[in-house]
C-alpha cells in the first residue's frame, strides 16, 4: 500500500562531458496518474521516455519531474570569436567616429564585450545520447520516490485499521441492540394505549399485526450482513501488493450507504448514537483513503 505524496532525488554524471543530471520527482494526489516534465531544450525529445519510465513505477497520482543538467562541474568550454562580427563592429565605430569627430579610442577588450562577438563552444550532446544518463538519475529519484510512498502508505494502513477496529466494535454494539428495537416498541405501544384508555390483551391480533408490520420496517439485518462483508473485504484490500485506492474509496461509500440505512429505519436513540460514531470514523478514513495510490 502506498500514499501518492512523495519526493525523490536523483543524480548521475555524463563523463564526456563532465555534466552532472539532476532529477527531483514529487507527487500529490490525484484520482488518475498526471505527469508533468520540465526538461532543458536540448533534451525535449526524452519526454516519451521520461513518462513511460515514471508511469511503470506510479499508478496514481499527479508526479512533477524535473531533469536539470548541473555544469559547474563540467569542462571549461571552448571560447569562438566571430571575426567577422568583430570586423563590421569596428568599422562602424570608426565611421561613427570619423563623422562626429571624436577620436576612434577602442580596444581589444571593449570589443569582444559586444554581442555575438565572444561566445562559447557548444558542449551539448545529442538527447540520444544523453538518456542513459537521464534514465539512471531518473530511475533513482523513481525508487526514492516509491519508497517514500510506502513508508507514508504504512501510516496510513495502520491509521485505517484502528479505525475498522472501532468501526467493527460499533456494529456489534448495534447488532446486540437490533433485536430489541420490536420489543421496545411494543412496550410503549401498550403504555400509549393504557394511558389512553384502549388496553388490549397482548395476544390481539391487532396489536400483533403492528408489532409485525414495525418490526419489518426496522430490520437492520441485511444491512448489518453487508456492514459485516464490507469490513472484511476491506481489511482483504488492506494487505493487497496492488493499488487498492480506487477499490477503497468505492468501499467506503457503500460502507457510508449501509449505516445511513441503518440509521433511518432504527428510531433508537442508542442506535443513532453508534451510527454517528461509525460514520464520524468513515469519514476520516475516507480522508485516509483519498491519499492511497
Amino acid at each position: 500500500m502506498k500514499s501518492m505524496t512523495g519526493f525523490g532525488r536523483g543524480e548521475a554524471r555524463q563523463e564526456s562531458t563532465g555534466t552532472t543530471w539532476v532529477v527531483e520527482c514529487s507527487s500529490v494526489n490525484r484520482k488518475q496518474l498526471e505527469i508533468a516534465v520540465s526538461l532543458p531544450k536540448n533534451v525535449a525529445d526524452l519526454e516519451t521516455q521520461v513518462r513511460n519510465q515514471a508511469s511503470a513505477f506510479c499508478s496514481r497520482g499527479r508526479v512533477n519531474i524535473q531533469v536539470r543538467a548541473d555544469r559547474a562541474s563540467a569542462a571549461s568550454p571552448q571560447l569562438q570569436i566571430d571575426v567577422l562580427t568583430a570586423t563590421s563592429y569596428l568599422h562602424s565605430l570608426r565611421g561613427l567616429a570619423q563623422q562626429l569627430g571624436v577620436p576612434a579610442d577602442l580596444t581589444l577588450a571593449e570589443l569582444i564585450r559586444l554581442p555575438g562577438v565572444l561566445a562559447a563552444e557548444p558542449t551539448e550532446e545529442p538527447a540520444e545520447e544523453v538518456w542513459p544518463v537521464v534514465e539512471q538519475a531518473l530511475s533513482a529519484a523513481l525508487k526514492q520516490l516509491v519508497q517514500m510512498r510506502t513508508a507514508e502508505g504504512s501510516h496510513l494502513r495502520q491509521d485505517i485499521q484502528t479505525r475498522l477496529a472501532e468501526i467493527e466494535g460499533l456494529l456489534k454494539r448495534i447488532q446486540s441492540l437490533a433485536p430489541l428495537i420490536p420489543v421496545q416498541h411494543r412496550q410503549a405501544l401498550m403504555q400509549r394505549l393504557e394511558q389512553a384508555g384502549l388496553p388490549l390483551p397482548l395476544d390481539d391480533e391487532r396489536l400483533i399485526r403492528e408489532i409485525a408490520l414495525y418490526a419489518d420496517r426496522c430490520d437492520i439485518s441485511e444491512e448489518l450482513s453487508r456492514a459485516e462483508s464490507h469490513l472484511r473485504q476491506f481489511r482483504q484490500y488492506l494487505t493487497a501488493s496492488e493499488p487498492v485506492g480506487r477499490s477503497l474509496d468505492f468501499l467506503v461509500q457503500e460502507f457510508f450507504r449501509e449505516f445511513n440505512t441503518m440509521g433511518s429505519k432504527c428510531a433508537d436513540a442508542t442506535i443513532a448514537h453508534h451510527v454517528v460514531s461509525a460514520k464520524s470514523e468513515l469519514e476520516k478514513i475516507r480522508e485516509q483513503v483519498q491519499n492511497l495510490e
